[in-house]
């Protein structure tokens, strides 16, 4: 064989090694499946007629492959065929194709498979259809764990990169699991903890990457989970990871057929359910951790063909795994030829998570809206007994002092501490972003009292709307196509828009479907933001600087406008307290108590959307701050529901105070959003309650 054909052999060897490996794990799961197998019993007819699919699926997938392989190839089809046997000239456009076509095609196929079966993995544990690593926020603590070793470890300590993503997985999901407890993971509870552990690591991530914005520009691109590839290097390394955690599935479908009659049937049938959830977490997150390591962040693959797995009546646990592979195999496949179409027409590559979020978030939207949501409730919030309430005049003059504190602390030019009066100059600069920050603790803190207790959930939070999202999708699309106008207009059409969604969809479903909604409109934001903060340009810095909550550019007017409105808005909450009061017991109790809960509903979800839209339509997201601080205020002694929005209040001005005096000189001169920080000091607040007080 001559060099030119030893050269081209070695990529074809590894691509038919993979599709070997591919379907021989395919096929050991298909062998359970059949009389005498694992899971026992002769097949019933509805599965034979189910595994007549298969056939079909495989002949889409090659349908697929082919129209992956021809999007944008200047090569003819005679010409694909002699490179691959190695005949044709050693062309550029040979090398592409052989070198990025393939190995890209062949990725998507590996990945999509792996992804699909740790969310088929983790929804078959927790027996809740909306579980996913994305759900529960182990795809951003596999993030998270990355960019911080990336960016902070010295080269000498750094882990390889694989681990450092099954580590922050795994802290993802014990803190949800703190959060709500492991019974309770089959329920919306689950959901809505695992999208605040989201937001709490999603902003430990923007801190870290703006304080070194000249060092995580590849970041950026790198974490928008982009399919390209250049060579072999990234599938040969993936394989050997990815095969003894498929080796092991046909192990765990014994166990996962107990558990679907629940924990403790499967534990009295003789289970180890504490093992099992070991094991099966461990290896869901190992699969998405290795995908993460190797492409970035993809979403909904793992969320969405699990589903649609057991819409093709594929309910059984190795049935299940077997359809979601393939179906998440096709669904990737299908969104990176997407992506290579798209790219080939527009001025910037489309990344493939944000193809795969564009087509994933409609799809997650309709799961939202026809599955049957379980336990809406999380319990208690974390904390011991509650303690007797101090006098108000005793929090409002602490919110005083730290006021002042915040006003008057600061570091001079040459970077000394000092604590006096500002001079005027100074000054000017200084109260309109204090004033704002204020004025936006206060109110989110007042959306959060009205919505947990709406919701008769410690876990909801006005971040989980939609409202946010949207002020952040009018934000970009002011700065992408009016860039003279004031961005913050744009902000506050987005917000309004979402809003009267809100108001529309109010009274036609129940609002933990609208929370669910929020959050499917949040993904589908974030498919879009991937494809901007992809280029990892001045204007992405931009932007990722507007979603950390920024208040630097607060003029007097915007924080003047800003505190009248929060005033009118507490105000009308204090005058709804006795209807909070009322859903608090539980809405059946309050509709016959005379209530009109769905009017209220729609009143109140209005009223939470409109101080959302003031807020995020001048500061970007500011999240975990509506969360945290009406526990807090219910575990200080406010229990009742004026009480608790007075207090709630106060602490969210303390509060964002504190992060605008700490945003500003920590890193003096340069400088910390205000939302970022405060996100994450409520966020270890909050776990902090919950290591001291509840166990896991």
């Amino acid at each position: 064989m001559s060099t030119r054909l030893k050269r081209a052999a070695h990529p074809v060897i590894v691509a038919r090694a993979v599709l070997d490996i591919l379907m021989g794990c395919l096929t050991a799961v298909l062998a359970v499946l059949r009389p005498g197998g694992a899971d026992g019993g002769s097949p019933r007819p509805r599965h034979a007629r189910r595994h007549a699919t298969l056939p079909l699926l495989a002949g889409a997938g090659l349908l697929l492959g082919f129209v992956h392989l021809q999007i944008d190839t200047p090569l003819t089809l005679g010409e694909q065929w002699r490179t691959l046997q190695g005949l044709a000239p050693q062309s550029v456009d040979a090398l592409v194709y052989l070198h990025a076509r393939w190995p890209r095609l062949l990725m998507a196929l590996v990945l999509g498979a792996a992804l699909a079966l740790s969310g088929s993995l983790l929804q078959q544990l927790t027996r809740n259809p909306l579980v996913s690593p994305m759900t529960l926020g182990s795809s951003a603590g596999a993030w998270c764990a990355i960019v911080l070793g990336g960016l902070l470890l010295p080269a000498a300590w750094r882990l390889p990169v694989e681990v450092l993503a099954l580590g922050g997985s795994l802290l993802a999901l014990l803190l949800v699991a703190a959060l709500v407890g492991w019974r309770q993971m089959h329920g919306l509870a689950a959901i809505l903890a695992g999208t605040a552990v989201n937001l709490l690591l999603g902003s430990v991530a923007s801190i870290a990457v703006m304080m070194n914005d000249q060092y995580s520009r590849s970041l950026l691109v790198w974490g928008a989970g982009d399919l390209a590839q250049n060579d072999w290097y990234w599938l040969t390394w993936l394989w050997p990871r990815l095969l003894p955690a498929c080796l092991l599935l046909p192990l765990l479908l014994r166990p996962l057929r107990l558990m679907q009659l629940g924990s403790d049937a499967a534990a009295a049938a003789g289970l180890n359910v504490g093992r099992l959830t070991l094991i099966v977490s461990l290896l869901a997150l190992w699969l998405s951790g290795l995908a993460i390591s190797a492409v970035g962040l993809i979403g909904f693959v793992s969320l969405l063909a699990p589903n649609l797995a057991r819409l093709c009546g594929a309910h059984r646990p190795g049935a299940n795994l077997l359809y979601s592979a393939v179906l998440g195999a096709l669904a990737l496949l299908a969104a990176d030829a997407l992506a290579l179409y798209a790219s080939a027409r527009l001025p910037d590559s489309l990344p493939s998570s944000a193809a795969v979020g564009l087509i994933g978030a409609p799809a997650m939207i309709w799961l939202c809206l026809r599955q049957r949501l379980v336990g809406g409730q999380a319990g208690e919030a974390p904390g011991g007994p509650r303690r007797q309430p101090l006098p108000l005049p005793v929090w409002i003059a602490l919110c005083l002092a730290l006021l002042a504190f915040s006003a008057l602390c600061g570091r001079d030019a040459w970077g000394n501490w000092m604590l006096a009066w500002p001079d005027s100059g100074l000054w000017a600069l200084r109260w309109p972003r204090l004033l704002a920050a204020c004025a936006a603790g206060a109110g989110l803190a007042i959306a959060g009292v009205i919505l947990q207790r709406l919701l008769n959930n410690p876990l909801a939070s006005p971040d989980l709307l939609g409202i946010s999202s949207g002020a952040s999708l009018g934000m970009l699309a002011g700065l992408a196509f009016a860039p003279d106008l004031s961005p913050h207009l744009f902000a506050t059409l987005g917000a309004a828009v979402i809003l009267l969604a809100l108001g529309w969809l109010a009274p036609r479903h129940a609002p933990a479907r609208l929370i669910l909604l929020g959050v499917a409109l949040s993904s589908l934001l974030e498919a879009v933001l991937q494809f901007v903060l992809a280029q990892g340009n001045n204007d992405s810095f931009r932007l990722l600087n507007w979603l950390a909550g920024s208040t630097y550019h607060s003029t007097p007017a915007q924080a003047l406008w800003l505190l009248a409105l929060v005033i009118v808005f507490g105000a009308l909450a204090g005058l709804a307290s006795r209807v909070l009061l009322l859903f608090a017991i539980g809405e059946a109790n309050a509709r016959s108590g005379g209530l009109d809960t769905a009017a209220a509903r729609l009143g109140l979800l209005l009223l939470v959307g409109l101080i959302s839209v003031a807020i995020s339509s001048q500061f970007g997201p500011m999240a975990f701050i509506g969360l945290v601080l009406p526990q807090l205020a219910s575990l200080l002694g406010a229990r009742r529901p004026q009480a608790q929005l007075l207090l709630a209040a106060l602490l969210g001005t303390a509060a964002l105070a504190l992060a605008d005096w700490a945003g500003r000189t920590l890193i003096f001169p340069a400088q910390l959003p205000v939302g970022a920080l405060a996100s994450v000091a409520c966020g270890a607040l909050l776990l902090l309650a919950v290591l001291k007080h509840r166990r896991i």
